[in-house]
């Protein structure tokens, strides 16, 4: 008896919890200035924790790209383009890739709390990054100070953080968007989420289920799987078989440095000798080197416009200079709330014991390179301060109108196994295949764009089964 009241007292705290946007923000309106780049900017106030309304509050920054004609469009469409990352700053950059939206929608973006134009946190130690870029760790005591040097960091964040601290997690991120939707003065949300954006939108999903108007997931990251084992064992099968994509590439286009050669053989050959001993690198610095470890960390297989150069790198590498895979890394890092907010989502093993074993497993099914997925999120979560978190957990609202899910076969990121999981949970959904990698609307594949153009204006899905070809089709 005591445990149903509990469980009912639980549900009503729940149920109270999920309604509280619409409650709180019911008065609550957008006043819109032009803010550059043929943007409009605007503020929201929202409670800093969702569980407790009457205590401290935050902003959130908006930005609206406006439809073309005012007159004639359908509606506004609320963006989330991943990361967990800011969004209008990125959006200024590309508004471009999503200006067919503006056709029939004000698209709709804003900052996660934490970040840039919302109430932001700054950290006052930068997230730290392994040496050149090398996420693969084959020493328990570099580890530990990489792990060291993590949780100086998180908890400087943490003390920065103030009334955020604990409250940077999709579970608050979900009820900023029914905020959102509340302030808009919209009736249904029409959300699109790519990569991380996906998370937040299945989240929407659980929780508002009678307030999901149309909603396309686009490279969707599964949080509904509580098994570290099997969310890895999927990107090591991806990326394992990407590398063997590469390698038929190689095979069938004379300007790939490696064509006539077996690829896959002069792969093994290059990691047996990097793991005997580390291969000079000296454009890289005079006494560079790369490690087995570090070129299974630096080879970037997963996109076909990088085959070209990996093919040179490796070729250069096989004959004794690896300095491509060992330049110090160029691309830019995430934002340091980045890995606050992932690894509230998703805290899975971090400890040396327990990647090591993974590593090992997963050597078995994955041998040259999908090995490697057992590390970045270690990675970026190891020694993190763990006061909250939002875990996975299996979902089955109720009432959803039907939803369209996309994910690439060759993504090893966001795998199909991931979209097709969710599909499962979501009744009436429909998964679409796309024989291509990430993030699939934003890369411009046209078979792609069609679908989600007529299932954002008209709610009609691609026949059950569709699959789109490669980027080129």
């Amino acid at each position: 008896m005591k445990k149903t009241i509990l469980a009912v007292l639980g549900a009503m705290l729940l149920s109270t919890v999920a309604a509280a946007p619409a409650t709180a923000m019911a008065g609550a309106e957008l006043s819109w200035q032009d803010c550059g780049d043929g943007l409009q900017c605007g503020r929201l106030t929202v409670p800093a924790d969702w569980a407790a309304l009457k205590g401290a509050q935050i902003t959130l920054g908006l930005a609206k790209l406006p439809a073309r004609d005012p007159a004639a469009k359908k509606g506004t469409l609320v963006l989330n383009m991943g990361g967990p990352a800011q969004q209008i700053s990125i959006l200024r950059q590309i508004k471009d890739t999503f200006a067919d939206l503006t056709r029939w929608f004000d698209v709709v973006v804003f900052d996660p709390r934490g970040f840039e134009a919302s109430t932001e946190v700054r950290c006052p130690n930068p997230a730290p990054y392994p040496t050149n870029g090398e996420w693969v760790f084959t020493d328990r005591a570099a580890f530990a100070q990489y792990t060291k040097q993590n949780r100086r960091f998180g908890v400087g964040c943490a003390e920065a953080a103030g009334p955020l601290e604990g409250n940077l997690n999709t579970w608050q991120g979900a009820r900023d968007l029914e905020a959102v939707r509340v302030a808009l003065g919209e009736r249904k949300l029409n959300y699109f989420g790519n990569s991380y954006g996906g998370v937040l939108g299945v989240a929407y999903a659980e929780y508002f289920p009678s307030r999901v108007g149309r909603m396309y997931l686009d490279s969707l990251i599964d949080h509904t799987n509580r098994s570290w084992t099997e969310w890895v064992l999927a990107r090591a099968k991806i990326k394992e078989d990407n590398l063997h994509r590469f390698a038929e590439w190689c095979a069938t286009d004379r300007s790939c440095a490696l064509h006539g050669r077996d690829v896959l053989k002069v792969w093994d050959e290059v990691m047996d000798r990097a793991a005997e001993r580390p291969i000079p690198a000296p454009g890289a610095g005079a006494d560079a080197t790369a490690s087995a470890a570090l070129i299974a960390s630096r080879a970037t297989v997963s996109f076909d416009a990088t085959w070209p150069d990996l093919a040179k790198s490796l070729s250069e590498a096989d004959a004794g200079d690896a300095t491509q895979f060992a330049k110090p890394f160029a691309g830019a890092p995430d934002p340091d709330l980045s890995r606050i907010t992932m690894c509230a989502d998703f805290p899975f093993p971090t400890t040396y014991r327990e990647v090591k074993a993974m590593e090992a497993r997963l050597r078995k099914t994955a041998p040259r390179i999908g090995w490697t997925t057992a590390w970045p999120m270690a990675g970026l979560c190891t020694g993190l301060p763990k006061k909250t978190s939002y875990p996975p957990h299996p979902i089955r609202p109720r009432g959803l109108p039907p939803i369209l899910i996309v994910n690439g076969e060759y993504d090893d990121t966001a795998t199909p196994a991931y979209g097709r999981r969710i599909a499962a949970q979501l009744d009436g959904a429909r998964y679409l295949s796309a024989k291509s990698g990430h993030a699939l609307y934003w890369r411009g594949i046209p078979c792609v764009r069609d679908y989600v153009h007529r299932y954002l204006t008209t709610g009609q899905l691609p026949p059950a089964g569709t699959t789109c070809g490669p980027a080129s089709s």
